[in-house]
């Protein structure tokens, strides 16, 4: 993750300084908006640099959950500097569109940021693919942005084509307003996620694997549970469940069968996760509990 994170910040920097060379060498509007954007994910990623970092370190006696979730507000602050940088671009579009401009050197400046674009298709896939792979919605994150990155630039060089194809300078601020358009809904999707994610949405997918796992390992184990919740830190599964046993069972051979079910069901998930049980007894639970368990959804077997 942290090599991963270093060739992205490393990438960050080459990129946005290719796209200003461009953006100076055409004064393209187009150019000039993918260049904005490429300013933001460079503030983006050190960012998520740091949040990285943070995010590996082991709990402490203050911080007695460590440090996760700091992905979530990585991802939202990539995403709102996203948003940020498309009304840039969309102002900065509008006003070269009735003001007038002149573009130079297009067919260089084409090229310089169609060779951009290419390198970070490779990057954005290497990144999305490592962060899926290590459940970091940091590496994620940013792997996405600079696919949004990658697609912007292509954006731009087809209506630079467009430009030197028709002779239309207007497709140049046209392309820039499009371009703005689709960082804009990609930044809102980050802000989304990142929102959902520190509200602790359950995610429907995550919950049919969770439960479908824990069927497996309760049958195996002769178990039965309910009152199920989980949450996602970022990077981990954090798993709450309910274990019914007999009044005539001993507590140790609960608390035996409980941690049984805590290591494998981690370790059937597929993921990082954490395990936590509470064990109650089946004969007076109705008693005991005169409030339902809430789940969001029933869960019991």
């Amino acid at each position: 993750m942290r090599f991963a994170m270093r060739l992205s910040l490393a990438f960050g920097f080459l990129m946005l300084g290719g796209k200003a060379a461009a953006y100076f060498l055409t004064g393209s509007s187009a150019i000039l908006s993918d260049a904005s954007e490429s300013v933001v994910h460079l503030a983006a990623v050190v960012f998520a640099w740091f949040s990285l970092r943070l995010s590996l370190r082991p709990a402490n006696p203050r911080y007695l959950y460590g440090f996760e979730r700091i992905n979530f507000f990585s991802a939202g602050f990539e995403g709102a500097m996203i948003v940020l940088a498309a009304v840039f671009i969309l102002v900065v579009a509008v006003r070269r569109a009735f003001a007038g401009f002149e573009l130079e050197n297009i067919g260089a400046g084409t090229l310089f940021t169609l060779a951009a674009s290419v390198l970070n298709v490779g990057l954005g896939w290497y990144l999305v693919r490592t962060g899926k792979r290590t459940r970091s919605l940091i590496l994620e994150a940013d792997g996405k942005h600079v696919l949004t990155d990658s697609l912007t630039g292509f954006g731009v060089v087809g209506g630079l084509c467009l430009v030197l194809w028709t002779g239309w300078k207007g497709f140049d601020p046209l392309c820039a307003m499009a371009v703005a358009l689709n960082i804009l809904w990609s930044g809102g999707r980050l802000i989304w996620r990142s929102a959902t994610g520190l509200l602790d949405n359950a995610d429907p997918r995550t919950g049919s694997l969770l439960r479908e796992k824990l069927d497996a390992v309760c049958d195996e184990l002769g178990l039965q549970y309910h009152g199920v919740r989980f949450r996602s830190t970022g990077q981990r599964l954090m798993v709450e469940v309910h274990l019914l046993f007999a009044a005539s069972q001993t507590v140790g051979e609960a608390h035996r069968l409980a941690t049984l079910l805590e290591e494998r069901l981690g370790e059937t998930l597929g993921q990082p996760a954490e395990v936590v049980t509470h064990l109650e007894a089946q004969d007076d639970h109705e008693v005991v509990h005169r409030a339902a368990h809430y789940t969001g959804k029933p869960a019991s077997r």
